[in-house]
């Protein structure tokens, strides 16, 4: 479960600071999908990075699974998400010297887990890049190195998957498959899905639909 409690969140601007997020409250459930939706520039992606414990509040709390994650610090942070989080970036985010499946493979190792080719392999071929396993992020597209970084953040199997606009450099057949993808990974494994998006049609598919507007948050 996620609780968040009075989070804030502020960015110094010369002598004043902006505010991003203010006073939000929110609870999680073990196993819910939730869309957080809201206009550019309205601090959804912010919150995405603060319940993954990629950044921390200005004020308030975030507590996973009874451990309170905005007062770690950041190597302890990291631990928690390797553990339990999986995080999709807008950005990718992938390690340009490593492949395809040496991107994917890592968090596997990381964790320990012998089998890590061979599930690299396999969560490749289900965002259908088996035939680019040997190729570097800088030979792939846009769209490619999106799905690597679907396949990295599923092949964790972790209990919270977080997405920035998961299908959001996708056509529509492959948006389709990462979708199914998704939702499969919330019922085999109770994975609790958190997503950004912009797609109306995703956020419909989701239990619970959150807006983030003037620094606030609201249910839709």
């Amino acid at each position: 479960m996620i609780k968040v409690q009075d989070l804030c969140h502020y960015l110094p601007y010369g002598d004043e600071q902006i505010t991003i997020l203010e006073n939000l409250n929110l609870s999680i459930q073990d196993g819910e999908t939730i869309a957080i939706t809201g206009s550019s520039g309205s601090g959804k992606t912010t919150l995405l990075g603060l319940l993954a414990g990629l950044d921390v509040p200005s004020s308030g709390s975030i507590t996973i699974d009874g451990q309170l994650i905005s007062a770690m610090d950041e190597d302890q942070r990291a631990v928690f998400r390797a553990n339990n989080i999986g995080f999709v970036f807008q950005s990718f985010h992938l390690l340009p010297s490593l492949t395809a499946v040496e991107n994917v493979r890592m968090v596997l190792e990381l964790k320990g887990n012998k089998d890590s080719q061979a599930l690299a392999e396999h969560y490749l071929e289900q965002v259908g890049l088996l035939h680019r396993l040997q190729h570097f992020p800088g030979q792939l597209s846009g769209g490619e190195q999106q799905r690597v970084a679907i396949a990295r953040a599923f092949a964790s199997q972790p209990k919270y998957l977080m997405a920035d606009e998961p299908t959001g450099n996708l056509d529509e057949n492959t948006g389709d498959r990462i979708i199914e993808l998704l939702f499969d990974l919330n019922r085999q494994h109770q994975t609790s899905l958190i997503l950004v998006t912009h797609e109306r049609r995703l956020a419909s598919l989701c239990q619970r639909q959150l807006r983030v507007f003037q620094g606030k948050l609201r249910e839709v």
